[in-house]
């Protein structure tokens, strides 16, 4: 059995703007860089002289014994003392001793050369020169503590300087500077233009629309409202299922009113450095202001808007502070500033409280997904570039797709269209949404080949199912039933709502538990054992339960009082077991009360099917040839549905009646 998706999608809107800049923002540059370019280039000239004019780079270097047998055949004209460096000058340059292939190379007219230190000193070498009459001078090596503070000094002191340099271009988030980017909104800007989204375009959703009118005249006349004294609402909280429409709606608001659009998600604000969502937030509202009237639209607002202080984060993450700046700048509207707020969520529980307190997300609109007549004006929009066949009826197909999304039925529509695409069709025709609607509510075949007894097994237990939805009143409409894998399962009985429904009562939940437990219950009765088939059955069914007895008060034992088994935690999203919802004695009874309504109903849907057992071997037996059977082959094979009959025969009453009255006295 299978039911409804609800994947998230809207309706696409016709175009997009190219992103406008504000003036400030197109006028903006950066600091200068040229004062800094000229001290680099300074400092590496300089470090270039300094080590071209320092003594170890004069001329030849030599050892040390070189010298000293150069200096004893007074081949050295003049020397020079730089502390444990020694630089000369030859009288005649002599020959490069490490040319060892003599290719008569020569040393450079200047040399140096290291001087041996303690405790190897040469004593003997200034007698020797005065010997020799070679000239020579020594130069101080005592350095100044000046020399030893400006390297030391400098060095950081440039560090600091051009950290300081960046920090303060990236200081404003206005800036363009090195981190400029990363603290600037990633909002996008839709501009007004001649392909904009409005209110023609999405389809059904009139009373959602109606409360955003309203937004639209404000924004198109402020003065309108000001002049009776009026205040428009700074922000709007769109709530829904995913895929309803929310996004495409806010589109359309600024459509409408032919202002500016700046859209962002919420997560788009987090970041892992603290404050940069904060300076985000900053950025966004003040661009918005600049370029009032405008709308800012925030999608998924429940990620950056959730209960603060609770989970595990504290009250000083990234998160919350993001948060805190953003009801900070709502509070900072004036009210002649037409800057609207949209927002969309659908997770409006978790959101916090002073997010949703009057002065801030004043008007509250909920989204509910279409119902019939939407769902069929839904359709006609996402199939107008689709070539349908004469017996496609939109109208039907929504009537077959109850509780289907927008997001649902574009998707329906592109199966229907790849179903013909894979066939070679010209035309979209009815068995392609046929085939569309078993693939999105079934899931796609798979290729599994079932063994003979897994076959027979799987084609009892789908047909317990049908056999009970056939007699039981108030279980919808079958549809199809198969026993081709699909998804997940091994079999599918689906069923087809043929009305809307917005509640359920306690008489319709039992006939649905048995209607679940009803495969489990076939294979007993023909196999005499149960297979792993039914665990998502009878995981269902427990659920339902569950909130049968322990929050919908229908238990005699119970009563009118609501047990909480899970509590949804704001922060972690996620359902968390809680402690202290009732005692252990009443837990006790809880789980009592539910095996009672379970095993009630397994019995009774056994003893529907033993009773009629001959209709559960002539389905099973029509599975097993046939692998997929629909409504019509069930009312051939076991006759008219009780939920039909019952119909016809309230029809006749009705008719009868009216007969009689009409009769003259």
């Amino acid at each position: 059995m299978a039911s409804p998706p609800e994947n998230p999608q809207e309706n696409p809107p016709k175009g997009k703007a190219p992103q406008k800049k504000s003036g400030k923002d197109s006028q903006s540059s950066a600091p200068s860089t040229g004062p800094w370019l000229i001290i680099l280039l300074i400092l590496v000239v300089g470090s270039l002289i300094m080590m071209k004019t320092s003594p170890e780079n004069t001329g030849s270097k030599v050892d040390y014994s070189f010298f000293i047998s150069e200096l004893n055949r007074g081949n050295v004209e003049s020397v020079d003392f730089h502390g444990d460096i020694l630089t000369g000058k030859w009288k005649i340059r002599p020959e490069n001793p490490n040319d060892k292939e003599k290719k008569e190379e020569k040393l450079a007219e200047e040399f140096n050369t290291v001087l041996p230190s303690q405790p190897v000193e040469d004593r003997d070498l200034v007698p020797e020169l005065i010997k020799q009459k070679v000239e020579f001078k020594a130069e101080s090596t005592n350095v100044g503590i000046g020399t030893y503070i400006i390297p030391w000094l400098i060095g950081p002191l440039l560090i600091i300087g051009f950290f300081w340099f960046m920090m303060r271009r990236s200081s404003d988030p206005m800036g363009s500077g090195m981190l400029g980017n990363f603290t600037k909104s990633p909002a996008k800007r839709f501009s007004p233009s001649d392909e904009q989204t409005t209110f023609d375009d999405v389809a059904a959703m009139e009373q959602a629309k109606a409360e955003l009118q309203e937004v639209v005249e404000f924004l198109k006349t402020p003065a309108k409202f000001q002049r009776l004294g009026a205040q428009i609402p700074k922000g709007v909280l769109l709530m829904g299922s995913p895929g309803t429409g929310k996004t495409l709606l806010a589109r359309a608001t600024a459509g409408e009113a032919g202002v500016p659009f700046y859209s962002i998600n919420g997560s788009e604000f987090i970041q892992m450095f603290v404050g940069v969502g904060a300076s985000r937030v900053r950025d966004l509202f003040r661009t918005a202001k600049e370029n009032a009237p405008c709308i800012i639209f925030v999608d998924e607002i429940d990620a950056v808007g959730r209960i603060r202080g609770a989970g595990l984060g504290g009250g000083h993450d990234e998160r919350e502070q993001t948060l805190n700046q953003m009801l900070s700048e709502m509070d900072g509207f004036q009210q002649n500033e037409a800057v609207i707020i949209i927002a969309a969520t659908n997770r409006p529980d978790v959101l916090d409280p002073a997010l949703l307190r009057p002065g801030r997300f004043d008007r509250h609109i909920t989204v509910d997904r279409p119902t019939k007549e939407g769902r069929a004006a839904i359709l006609k929009v996402h199939s107008r570039k689709i070539p349908l066949s004469e017996d496609v009826d939109l109208h039907n197909i929504a009537a077959g797709t109850i509780g289907f999304s927008g997001a649902d039925l574009k998707n329906l529509v592109n199966e229907a269209a790849l179903s013909a695409t894979r066939l070679n069709k010209d035309q979209v025709d009815k068995d392609d949404f046929d085939n569309a609607r078993d693939r999105v509510l079934m899931g796609p075949e798979r290729e599994e080949i079932l063994s003979e007894k897994e076959r027979e097994m799987t084609a009892y237990h789908e047909a317990g199912h049908a056999l009970l939805a056939w007699l039981l009143p108030e279980i919808d409409p079958v549809h199809k039933v198969t026993v081709i894998p699909r998804g997940r399962a091994l079999g599918v009985t689906q069923l087809l709502p043929d009305e809307e429904r917005y509640s359920i009562g306690e008489k319709q939940l039992h006939s649905q538990l048995a209607f679940m437990l009803g495969g489990r219950a076939a294979e007993g009765i023909v196999f005499g054992e149960h297979t792993a088939g039914a665990a998502d059955d009878i995981k269902r069914a427990t659920q339902i339960t569950r909130k049968m007895v322990g929050q919908w008060g229908m238990s005699d034992v119970i009563g009118p009082v609501a047990f909480r088994h899970s509590d949804e935690n704001p922060f972690l999203g996620k359902e968390m077991k809680s402690q202290g919802e009732c005692s252990e004695e009443t837990a006790h009874v809880i789980d009592q009360e539910m095996q009672r309504f379970l095993n009630t109903a397994g019995e009774r849907a056994e003893k529907i099917l033993t009773e009629n057992r001959e209709k559960l071997d002539l389905l099973a037996k029509a599975l097993v040839e046939q692998e997929a059977i629909d409504s019509n082959d069930i009312k051939r094979l076991i006759g008219i549905s009780v939920r039909e009959q019952a119909k016809l025969d309230s029809a006749k009453e009705t008719g009868t009646d009216n007969q009689s009255n009409s009769e003259p006295e």
